[in-house]
This record gives structure tokens, sequence and C-alpha cells, in this order.
């Protein structure tokens, strides 16, 4: 079997050459495949993650290919982290062809991150920053395309968990809801972006579930315990459930590398898939796109 995500994902003859990509969270897991797979398929790509070491290792990878790679570092707990990441970026490249929103968090301990005052730390930085980031993006560098990673866990979520009131508590704090709501998020954003633009291709997906990816390393107790187990057993009995990263990465990659997409569709396997009810409502997307906008002003 394959083990590279432009394979599993059909666009192995792809020819991006001459393109740029962005890919956020792509020190480690799905993001790092992504990089990984649009480098070897000619692109130039642009790195970000927290860990420096490890942004390190996947630009000299992507060295290996030709792919002229560029690494930049930053939290996105960080409210001052996507203006930043931004202004960096368009230092090193004149325009972006495709942005990969691959960077996400699973967190065990209820916190708030510093955005407007006090957000609840999983949305912040699985919502707020992708948004605030593609905002600044569109101001520099006029992005083609935009490749959010939601999750199926967004069937979770539903309407009242996306209220100023529910972004701005901890009461109730329940790391794999909050992840949820969060990724319900995304598909709503997704959806209000390409409603609101028609320059930009915008769709969100499910990866895949992939155990070993790093996404649940700060899980509870019970989440986590349950990952590294799956991780452990043998391909053959949970190989129908669970992926590699690389098998994970293959719907996003494909997104960032196929001619054309349906704009603000929900994608599962490579294909348009059919996300929960919460995640067609056009009304609950533009109070996400709202929220988003008043919380990272």
């Amino acid at each position: 079997m394959s083990q590279r995500a432009e394979v599993e994902a059909g666009v192995a003859d792809a020819d991006l050459r001459g393109e740029t990509a962005l890919v956020t969270g792509a020190t480690s897991g799905i993001g790092r495949e992504v990089a990984l797979a649009l480098g070897r398929l000619g692109s130039r790509v642009l790195v970000h993650g927290r860990d420096r070491e490890r942004g390190r290792a996947v630009a000299a990878e992507l060295g290996e290919h030709g792919a002229d790679p560029v690494f930049v570092a930053g939290d996105f707990a960080d409210p001052s982290t996507p203006a930043a990441l931004a202004e960096r970026f368009a230092e090193r490249a004149d325009r972006l062809d495709v942005v990969v929103h691959a960077a996400g968090a699973h967190f065990r301990d209820a916190a708030l991150a510093s955005y407007d005052g006090g957000v609840e730390r999983t949305f912040a930085v699985n919502q707020l920053a992708p948004f605030s980031l593609t905002e600044a993006l569109r101001e520099r560098l006029s992005p083609e395309r935009v490749v959010v990673v939601s999750s199926e866990v967004h069937r979770r979520a539903g309407p009242d968990d996306l209220t100023r009131e529910a972004l701005t508590t901890l009461d109730g704090y329940g790391g794999f809801d909050a992840y949820a709501r969060s990724k319900l998020a995304n598909a709503l954003w997704a959806r209000a972006l390409a409603a609101r633009t028609d320059d930009i291709d915008v769709a969100s997906c499910h990866p895949g579930f992939a155990p070993g990816s790093g996404l649940w390393r700060t899980a509870g107790l019970p989440v986590s315990l349950g990952v590294r187990v799956l991780d452990a057993l043998p391909r053959a009995l949970v190989g129908r459930f669970v992926d590699t990263a690389a098998e994970a990465a293959a719907t996003p990659t494909y997104l960032a590398a196929v001619g054309e997409l349906e704009r603000g569709a929900y994608y599962r396997d490579c294909a348009v898939g059919a996300p929960s009810a919460a995640a067609r409502d056009d009304a609950l997307a533009e109070r996400v796109w709202s929220l988003s906008e008043a919380l990272t002003a």
C-alpha cells in the first residue's frame, strides 16, 4: 500500500510546478504529509508549525524535492500570530495558490485564549486563528484556493454550541465537545467564505482518522488511551477504520491539487460528502463568520 498522500488521492500526476502553497500545522501528522505531497508534486511549500526543530526537518525534506521551502513558526493560541505570519509569508512570496489549514488541537484542560479578552482555547486555535490568518493573507497574497480541514466529529456539535456565550465560558468544558464545536465552525466558515467571494475556491473536508498523527496527544486520558491502543493494533485488525497519516492526508491533498472543486462543499474520501444539517445551515454559517470577525477584531 502506498504511503504517499498524492497517490492515495489519485493526483500523483498533477503538475504543481510554479505554484506556491502554505500548509499550517505542517510539522507533524496530516499537515506534514500534505506539505510533503505538494512538494513532491512540484509546489513551493511554505511550512507553518509551533515546533522549530520539526519544522526545519520538514523543510529539509521538502528541499530534497526541490520545493524551495520556507518554515515560519507560530503559536495559534496567541492572537498576534496570524497577522505576523501573513506578514512574514508576504516577505517570502508574491502570491499564494493554495492555503491548507491543517493545524489543529485537542485540549484535555480547559483554558481561555486571549482573543477578545477570553475565548475557549480550542475554538481560538482551530477556528479563530485560521480565520484571521486567511483574512490577512487575502489582503497581502490573494490566495486562489483555501482548504479547511474539518472532521466528521463536527456532527457532535450543534447551533447552541456556536454562540458568544458558549465560546467565552469554560462552564461544563469537555475536550472532545470543544473539538467538535471547532470542527463544525470550520465547515461553516468554509461555506460562508465561498458565499462571500467569487475569486477563492474554498472547501472543507474530513481527512480521515489517524491515531498516530499526534493530534490527540493532549486529549483526556480515556481518549488518548483509546487512540494509543488503536495506533498499536495491527493494520489487519483496524485498517478499515483507522488511517495512517498519509492516508488521512489524501482528501486535503486532493483538494489542494485537483483542477476543480465544489465551492463551499464538505469533502470526504476525495469526493463531496454530506455533512450534518447544522453544517449546511447558511444562517449558522453567517453567525460563525460574524462571531469569528468580532472575536478577532
